[in-house]
C-alpha cells in the first residue's frame, strides 16, 4: 500500500520541481527557432569610449569613388581640416578600428595604393599598427598625427561589414565643423503613421526614424529639403519622391509628442545611401519639442511599376517592363544584374572603367528600383555578348537614363571579363516570411512550404510536386533570396519536414520565371488538385548563388550555313535518331534528303559550370554512333513561317557536352573522350561542327521562300541556367529552291517584345522552345 502511494506521490513532486525550474528560467525567453540548450547569440551592445584626456580627437569618414555605402577612402578630420591615412603597415586590424569607430559591426577588407582615387589634403596617419581593441585610430601606434613621407597615391581604403553596432551613438567631437561630417547612426527607417498606409505592402509614406543609441528618433522637418526625400526614398528601393497631406501630420504630431534627433540631414540628391549625405545643424529642440516651429519629417515614395497596387490584382505578377534602352540579365534576384544597353536595335553592355555608385544608381532609378545598393565589376553577374557600347561612363546622378551620362564611345581595351553589373535596392514586400524551406541538411534545400490562411488562422504546408520544376525552384530561391535553382524535386521523402504542414496547400502551380513571389505564379484557387498528396511527395528545392549561362554565338551560325543534298543510305544512324523529318521512313535508300547544315558555337557565359542533370550512370548509350547522350534533348532546330507555323524541325541530343575551346588563361575541364565528364566550363564553349550528324535541319519538303530559322537551347529547362532569355537564337532566311541565305541573326527574343511581356501571354509555357515558337508567331 505505501508504494502504490509513493510512486504518484513522487512523480507529483518530480512535476512541481520541474514547473519550478521553468519558471526560475523563464524570463530567458528563448525566442522561435532556438531548442533549448541553444541560447539565442548575444549581441554585443555599444558602450560610448572613455579616452585618455590626451587623446587627438578626431572624426572619420569614408570617401572617394565607391562601389558600396559601407567602403572607401579613409578620411580623418583633425585640427580643422580632412585628411587621409597612408597603407604603409595598415592591417586588417587597423581597418577593424575604423569600422568599429565609424558604428559597423567589422571590417571585412582593406586595400591599399588608393583603390577610391587620390585624396586631398594632409595625411594625417603614416605607419598605423593598431592590435583592433583601440577605440579610435588615434590610439594606434603610428609616426605621430601629421608626420608622414607618403603620397595621395598610398591612400588606405576599408571595406565594412553592412551591419552595424547595436545601440550605436554618434558623439561629435567636433562641434564648430559639424556641416563637414557625414551621417552616422545605427539604422534608418520609414514609420508609418496612418492607419491607411500601416497595413500596406511595401511602405511608402510615414516618418523618417533614426536609430541612434539604441532608441527611434524623429528628424525636424525645419532644414528638411527633397533632396533629402529623394535619398531616404532610394534608399528603401523606391526611384522618387511625391507629395503628401502636410495637414494631417501636423494633427497627429500635435497628439504624439514626437522625440526629435540632435541634428538635420544635408543630402544633395545624388547620394545612394544616407551616410553619404552630410550632418546639417544641431537642432536646438525646445522644451515643448516642437523643433522651432517645425514638425517631423515626412517621405512619401512612389513605388516603381514592379512594386505598385493595383485595385483589381494586388501587386503585378509577371510585369512587363516599358521598353527601355536599358535592362539587367544574369542576377539572381529583382534588382541585379549586368548592365546591357541598346544602341542601333543591338544589346551591349557596359565597361566597368569608373563604374561607381553613382552611375549605378541612375541605371536602378531609370528601371523603377531605388538607389544602387552595389555597383559590380569585372564580370562579377556573369558576361554578355555582342558589342561594348558605353565605357567611362560618369553621371551627375539625375540623369533620367544611363544614357543621358557622358561616356567614352571607344571601347578599347574592354572585353566582356570587365562587364558593370548593379544591385539595387528594392522595397521590402516580406515575400520571404512567407516561405519556408524544412527538413534540408543546410538553410539552401528543403521541402518547400508556404504560409497559407487556413480557418481562420494561418497555418503551413506544402505545395504538390505534380508539374514542379526548375522554372518553379527559381521562384522559390529568389523570393528567399538564396540565389538560382539547382535542382527542383518532385519527391521530398528524405526532407521530413514538420507533420503539421504536411497537407497540400497549393496545387497546380506554373510559373514564368519573373515572378518575384510563388503565390504570383498561376496555381489551383480553393479547389486544390494533388493526386499524390503531399508529405514525402511534396514539391522540393535546392539553391545556389551561382548558375551556369548558355550563350549560342549568332555570328557562327551566320557565317556556317550551307546546303548539302546527302543519300539517305549515309543518314541511317542519324534516322535512328529522329534527326530526320517524318517523310524519311518512306524514303528510297537511294534518293537523297536535302540539309540545311550549320555550326554552333555555345558559349558557357554564367558563374558555374554547365552539367548535364543525369548522372553518368543513367547516360544512354547510342550503338549507331558509339557514343552516350548526357541529355537527350540539348539543342531544337526550328524552320518557321513568317507566320509562326513549323515547317521543319531538327534536335540534338548534348552527346558529347565538352570544353572545344576555352578564352585565356581558362583551362579546359571537360572532355568526352574514353567516356570522360561532359560539361562546359565557366569561360569556355562548345561548337558543334556542321558536318557531324544530326547537326542539321532537313529542308527536303519545304517550299521556296522567307523563313525564321531559331535555335533553342536546354529547351526543356532540363538544367538551371541564369538567364534563359539569352538561349534563343533566331536569323531571317531565304530559300529559292537551289541556294539558302542565313542574315539578321541574333540572340534573345528580339526587339519587338520582350521575354517579360510574352511569357506571360501563353497560356502554359511549358518549355524554352513553346516560348520561342509563340514569339516567332507573334512578331
Amino acid at each position: 500500500m505505501l508504494a502504490a502511494w509513493s510512486l504518484p506521490c513522487c512523480f507529483t513532486i518530480l512535476l512541481g520541481l520541474l514547473e519550478l525550474c521553468r519558471a526560475q528560467y523563464e524570463h530567458l525567453g528563448y525566442p522561435h527557432g532556438y531548442p533549448q540548450g541553444y541560447p539565442e547569440p548575444e549581441q554585443e551592445q555599444y558602450s560610448a569610449p572613455e579616452l585618455p584626456p590626451d587623446t587627438p580627437r578626431i572624426q572619420l569618414r569614408l570617401a572617394g569613388d565607391k562601389r558600396k555605402h559601407n567602403e572607401g577612402r579613409v578620411e580623418v578630420f583633425y585640427d580643422g581640416e580632412w585628411g587621409t591615412v597612408c597603407d604603409d603597415d595598415f592591417s586588417i586590424h587597423s581597418a577593424q578600428v575604423v569600422c568599429r569607430e565609424l558604428g559597423y559591426l567589422e571590417a571585412v577588407s582593406w586595400f591599399p595604393s588608393s583603390k577610391y582615387g587620390k585624396g586631398e589634403g594632409r595625411i594625417w596617419f603614416d605607419n598605423v599598427q593598431c592590435n583592433g581593441k583601440e577605440k579610435t585610430l588615434a590610439l594606434c601606434t603610428s609616426n605621430g598625427i601629421g608626420v608622414s613621407d607618403c603620397k595621395h597615391t598610398e591612400d588606405v581604403g576599408v571595406v565594412c561589414s553592412d551591419k552595424r553596432i547595436p545601440g550605436f551613438k554618434f558623439i561629435n567631437s567636433m562641434a564648430n565643423n559639424v556641416q563637414s561630417l557625414n551621417i552616422q547612426v545605427e539604422d534608418v527607417r520609414i514609420r508609418a503613421i496612418l492607419s491607411s498606409y500601416r497595413k500596406r505592402v511595401p511602405v511608402t509614406e510615414g516618418y523618417v526614424e533614426v536609430k541612434d543609441g539604441g532608441k527611434w528618433k524623429q528628424i525636424c522637418d525645419v532644414e528638411w529639403t527633397k533632396h533629402n526625400s529623394r535619398v531616404i526614398c532610394g534608399m528603401f528601393g523606391f526611384p522618387g519622391e511625391r507629395k503628401y497631406n502636410a495637414r494631417v501630420y501636423k494633427m497627429f504630431a500635435r497628439r504624439r509628442k514626437p522625440s526629435y534627433w540632435d541634428y538635420s540631414v544635408n543630402c544633395t540628391g545624388n547620394e545612394a545611401h544616407v551616410s553619404s549625405c552630410k550632418l546639417g545643424h544641431a537642432m536646438a529642440a525646445k522644451a515643448n519639442s516642437t523643433c522651432g516651429g517645425g514638425t517631423p519629417v515626412v517621405v512619401s515614395c512612389v513605388p516603381g511599376r514592379a512594386f505598385s497596387p493595383t485595385s483589381m490584382t494586388g501587386f503585378r505578377k509577371a510585369f512587363k517592363q516599358e521598353q527601355t534602352l536599358v535592362r539587367l540579365r544574369g542576377g539572381a534576384i529583382v534588382g541585379e544584374g549586368r548592365v546591357e544597353v541598346l544602341k542601333n536595335g543591338e544589346w551591349g553592355t557596359i565597361c566597368d572603367d569608373n563604374w561607381s555608385l553613382l552611375s549605378a544608381t541612375v541605371v536602378c532609378r531609370e528601371l523603377g528600383f531605388g538607389s544602387a545598393k552595389e555597383a559590380l565589376s569585372g564580370g562579377r553577374l556573369g558576361q554578355g555578348m555582342g558589342p561594348v557600347h558605353m565605357n567611362e561612363i560618369e553621371c551627375s546622378g539625375f540623369e533620367k537614363s544611363i544614357t543621358e551620362c557622358f561616356f567614352n564611345k571607344e571601347s578599347l581595351g574592354c572585353s566582356h571579363e570587365e562587364d558593370a553589373a548593379v544591385r539595387c535596392n528594392v522595397p521590402a514586400m516580406g515575400f520571404q516570411e512567407r516561405l519556408r524551406l524544412s527538413g534540408g541538411r543546410n538553410p539552401n534545400e528543403g521541402r518547400v512550404e508556404v504560409l497559407v490562411e487556413r480557418n481562420g488562422s494561418q497555418a503551413w504546408g506544402t505545395v504538390c510536386s505534380d508539374g514542379w520544376g526548375t522554372i518553379e525552384a527559381m521562384v522559390v530561391c529568389r523570393q528567399l533570396d538564396l540565389g538560382f535553382a539547382s535542382n527542383a524535386f518532385q519527391e521530398t521523402w528524405y526532407w521530413p519536414g514538420e507533420v503539421s504542414a504536411d497537407p497540400v496547400v497549393m496545387s497546380g502551380v506554373r510559373c514564368s520565371g519573373t515572378e518575384m513571389s510563388l503565390s504570383q505564379c498561376l496555381h489551383h484557387g480553393a479547389h486544390l488538385t494533388c493526386p499524390k498528396g503531399g508529405g514525402r511527395n511534396a514539391a522540393g528545392v535546392s539553391c545556389s548563388e551561382t548558375a551556369p549561362d548558355l550563350v549560342l554565338n549568332p555570328q557562327i551560325v551566320e557565317q556556317t550555313t550551307y546546303m548539302e543534298d546527302r543519300p539517305m543510305f549515309m543518314l541511317q544512324c542519324a534516322y535512328e535518331e529522329n534527326c530526320l523529318s517524318t517523310t524519311s521512313s518512306e524514303t528510297p535508300a537511294n534518293s537523297y534528303r536535302r540539309l540545311l547544315r550549320f555550326s554552333s558555337q555555345i558559349h558557357n557565359n554564367g558563374q558555374s559550370d554547365f552539367r548535364p542533370k543525369a548522372e553518368r550512370h543513367s547516360w544512354v548509350w547510342h550503338d549507331c554512333h558509339s557514343h552516350y547522350h548526357s541529355m537527350e534533348v540539348f539543342t531544337h532546330y526550328d524552320l518557321l513561317s513568317l507566320n509562326g507555323t513549323k515547317v521543319a524541325e531538327g534536335h540534338k541530343a548534348s552527346f558529347c557536352l565538352e570544353d572545344t575551346d576555352c578564352e585565356e588563361g581558362i583551362e579546359k575541364r571537360y572532355e568526352c573522350a574514353n567516356f570522360g565528364e561532359q560539361g562546359i566550363t565557366v569561360g569556355c564553349w562548345d561548337t558543334y561542327r556542321h558536318d557531324i550528324d544530326c547537326q542539321w535541319i532537313d529542308i527536303t519538303d519545304i517550299k521556296p521562300g522567307d523563313y525564321i530559322f531559331q535555335v533553342v537551347i536546354n529547351p526543356n529547362y532540363e538544367v538551371p541556367e541564369s538567364d534563359y532569355s539569352n538561349n534563343f537564337m533566331k536569323c531571317r532566311c531565304r530559300y529559292d529552291g537551289h541556294r539558302i541565305w542565313m542574315y539578321s541573326c541574333h540572340n534573345g527574343i528580339g526587339p519587338l517584345m520582350s521575354n517579360i511581356e510574352v511569357v506571360h501571354r501563353i497560356p502554359e509555357p511549358t518549355s524554352a522552345y513553346q516560348v520561342a515558337s509563340f514569339l516567332v508567331m507573334t512578331a
